[in-house]
């Protein structure tokens, strides 16, 4: 999937430069890499804020119309105001369309309502991982990667192993490293209890007598 948005080159740097480009409704960013110098850029406040509201635009090829000129890229980075709805700077990586990249990429899950543990057994499905590193081409990458769980029983675990990858696609791991991403719990466990011996109360003791008072002879 490949999304496009428009910037210009900028030639101000600096706090002062950037906080002036702000005040017109324009975020300072960067484009780097690819084997040519970084390019200072410019983009619509509005048109970056509504982009950065899709979850593709932070895994996608995009296409960064420069001036006319088209070059594919990565975000990188992006700031915000700590408080604001606002965008402060945004980081993009150019990219080779016949070189392999890097790239963590979404995890979506479905069918956990028909899987067995989950339909069956009363579990919940926990969310271990929530996005991957993988490699692949840029023409390969995908917005995100599908995660099926309908055959999960209870107290079972999915690896990235187990996971269907689209083609093109491969999972970036350490050698013999296969991470879980999902289990499925069982809530409230249903594990019995063993039984505690009945012990039988001894019979209380038969309160003593009350003592009569002596009476003094007086006579």
């Amino acid at each position: 999937m490949q999304l496009e948005f428009n910037a210009n080159k900028r030639d101000g740097q600096g706090t002062g430069a950037s906080r002036r480009l702000r005040r017109t409704g324009r975020v300072p960013g960067i484009l780097y890499g690819g084997g040519a110098a970084p390019q200072q850029i410019d983009i619509d406040h509005n048109e970056l804020f509504q982009l950065l509201r899709k979850e593709a635009f932070y895994s996608s090829v995009l296409n960064v119309n420069l001036e006319g000129k088209k070059e594919m890229c990565l975000l990188r980075d992006v700031q915000r105001h700590p408080y604001r709805p606002v965008i402060l700077h945004a980081d993009f990586q150019r990219i080779d369309a016949t070189h392999k990249l890097h790239q963590k990429v979404p995890l979506h899950f479905v069918n956990a309502d028909i899987a067995p543990g989950v339909k069956l057994s009363g579990g919940m499905v926990q969310h271990v991982m929530s996005d991957l590193d993988v490699r692949c081409l840029p023409k390969d990458l995908p917005a995100f990667i599908e995660v099926d769980l309908k055959d999960m029983v209870a107290g079972h675990s999915m690896h990235v192993s187990h996971i269907k990858l689209p083609a093109g696609v491969e999972a970036v791991l350490h050698k013999g490293e296969d991470p879980v991403v999902a289990t499925v719990i069982v809530r409230g466990g249903k594990a019995e209890e063993e039984e505690a011996p009945v012990v039988e109360a001894a019979p209380a003791a038969a309160p003593a007598p009350a003592k009569k008072s002596e009476k003094t002879d007086k006579r």
